[in-house]
């Protein structure tokens, strides 16, 4: 089944993952904003653990009114700027697009859905070490793969002809339900992501020290515990120390949350700590490990703030 896709978010995850689409001979648009004219002049490059690669001409635009309407969108969008999704979606949408949020966070579809009623959306739960630091290069550091939760698409055979461009693309692709897989992702991501920020510290550096590397199990056990308030399966202990080898193995890796405090952005503190936790104790479930780190960044974020001023 030939289709187009469509990239909105063109950094370290969509780029990465729509250039290694691109490269399997998929047709990619990519919308492009600080980096528009350097990609249009040098290319896409990226360099991967799984072997480097270069786009030489890939079609690359500055607004998404230039762009074909889209069999499938994926977004990569930080959630903060979810609320440009009714200028960007419009002109890459026709009647069966899926739209694919490879976003963190709990509750993103639901608040999607209700900008865009009709649209068919799939949870992307990429797990990657990857990175944009400078105009037209990602870095992708290890892992890669990326599971797809269906939210609200009815086309089942269209779903899966996209794991499949995915597998055939060389990225490792699987279709999950959708709410164990964004829980799954929670595992990982309220632990680390906010405990790089509030410490200072890389990934290994968090695990290497024994009274950080409990902490940071105690609040996976924290999240597995709300999952299961939630009546969501297959989420236990046994998934909590398998996220612990696999950071064990990986290497050394500053998260999204981490590299948008130390650039100065905004972090995605709502999608990642403060919806979740309202969820969990709408359930009769408390996180209180989660809470005061969720305090925590909310405070760094208003420091920050103060420094921008």
């Amino acid at each position: 089944m030939t289709k187009t896709y469509g990239i909105i978010g063109s950094g370290a995850i969509g780029g990465f993952y729509g250039a290694k689409l691109a490269k399997s001979g998929q047709t990619v648009h990519f919308l492009l904003h600080n980096d528009y004219e350097f990609v249009k002049e040098h290319g896409l490059q990226v360099d991967s653990c799984d072997g480097s690669f270069h786009l030489d001409h890939p079609y690359i635009y500055s607004a998404t009114t230039d762009m074909p309407a889209c069999d499938v969108v994926l977004v990569g969008l930080k959630t903060i700027n979810n609320h440009l999704l009714p200028r960007l979606l419009p002109p890459l949408l026709k009647a069966n697009t899926v739209v694919i949020l490879i976003q963190n966070g709990i509750g993103v579809e639901e608040d999607v859905q209700q900008q865009f009623p009709d649209v068919q959306l799939v949870a992307g739960l990429a797990f990657i070490c990857s990175a944009k630091s400078e105009p037209g290069r990602v870095n992708h550091q290890c892992n890669g793969h990326i599971n797809f939760g269906n939210y609200s698409c009815h086309d089942d055979q269209l779903l899966q002809s996209i794991v499949d461009d995915f597998n055939a693309a060389g990225v490792k692709a699987g279709l999950v339900d959708y709410a164990e897989a964004r829980w799954k992702k929670a595992v990982w991501n309220m632990p680390f992501n906010g405990m790089t920020v509030v410490m200072n510290a890389q990934t290994d550096q968090l695990l290497k020290n024994p009274a950080t590397r409990q902490l940071i199990f105690d609040q996976m056990m924290e999240v597995i515990g709300a999952a299961q308030h939630l009546n969501v399966k297959n989420v236990d202990e046994a998934f909590a120390q398998k996220m612990i080898q696999m950071t064990d193995s990986m290497t050394p890796y500053s998260p999204s949350m981490k590299l948008d405090y130390d650039f100065l952005r905004s972090m995605e503190i709502g999608y990642l700590y403060t919806k979740p936790i309202q969820q969990a104790s709408a359930a009769g479930f408390r996180m209180p490990k989660l809470e005061m780190l969720e305090a925590q960044l909310r405070f760094r974020e208003a420091m920050h703030i103060n420094k921008k001023r």
